[in-house]
């Protein structure tokens, strides 16, 4: 198993869906987590869970879209935990929307959350981490990323928000490797999150997307998780700029 203890993790989006689990399971392993999102109330119910695990944690509320929200939460942390060793960037948000009728508001939303976000607390957690000469940042694509991944309808601005956050990882690890900080990609498939609900109220549309998945189901966000951890720890050592996919062989078939 991964051994996170004495380690801090960062998570961003962890209200709810994959980056609750992501915080959970961190925190099974050892870490000391700081949940952010939106909303700071539900982010708390996180930390409760945490905290009947007996872990440690601490719940803010983040905006990942403004600067200087993020630059506050990130010193909070560091005065609450003393340092920053994992960054899981992880909000985002996939809005449904036909390309010929998309709006600029629309895209900008998309692409300001998913790729800006990133970029704003991968920026805030490396300036940390060099400062204590190592550090892990593993960011969440998807398998609609386009090119080694696929293109999906309707999510034209989802897609290249994903895209972004895949070539933004290849770019980070060969900066930032010099300071001793990894930096890779998690690209998951289809999982059980709040975000595929719009999908699912179209039960043939989600089916015909279940039939390209050689498991033939979704997977968990636990299952991400899994993988998230593995990247946080130690134990992948030797891995940065690395996109790993986890989609029930989706990509494969």
């Amino acid at each position: 198993m991964p051994n996170l203890n004495n380690k801090v993790a960062l998570i961003t989006g962890a209200r709810r869906g994959m980056g609750r689990a992501h915080a959970l399971t961190l925190a099974k392993y050892g870490a000391k987590v700081v949940v952010t999102d939106i909303s700071q109330g539900e982010c708390q119910q996180v930390v409760e869970e945490i905290n009947k695990q007996g872990g440690h944690a601490l719940a803010l509320k983040l905006d990942v879209t403004q600067k200087d929200e993020v630059a506050q939460v990130f010193q909070a942390a560091v005065q609450k935990f003393g340092r920053i060793d994992v960054l899981v960037n992880n909000a985002g948000i996939a809005e449904f929307q036909s390309f010929l009728i998309m709006s600029e508001e629309e895209w900008d939303k998309t692409l300001d959350i998913n790729l800006k976000g990133q970029f704003l607390c991968a920026q805030a957690a490396a300036i940390q981490m060099k400062k204590q000469g190592s550090g892990a940042i593993v960011n969440i694509a998807s398998v609609a990323m386009g090119q080694q991944g696929i293109g999906l309808p309707n999510i034209a601005h989802y897609c290249a928000s994903k895209g972004g956050i895949a070539a933004l990882t290849e770019a980070l690890a060969v900066e930032l490797a010099q300071f001793n900080i990894r930096v890779n990609c998690v690209a998951p498939g289809i999982i059980e999150t709040p975000m595929i609900n719009t999908v699912k109220s179209d039960p043939k549309t989600f089916e015909a997307m279940l039939a390209q998945v050689p498991l033939r189901r979704a997977g968990k966000p636990e299952e991400v998780s899994e993988l998230v951890a593995f990247l946080a720890s130690d134990d992948s050592s030797y891995m940065t700029g690395s996109v790993v996919v986890i989609d029930g062989g989706w990509l494969a078939g």
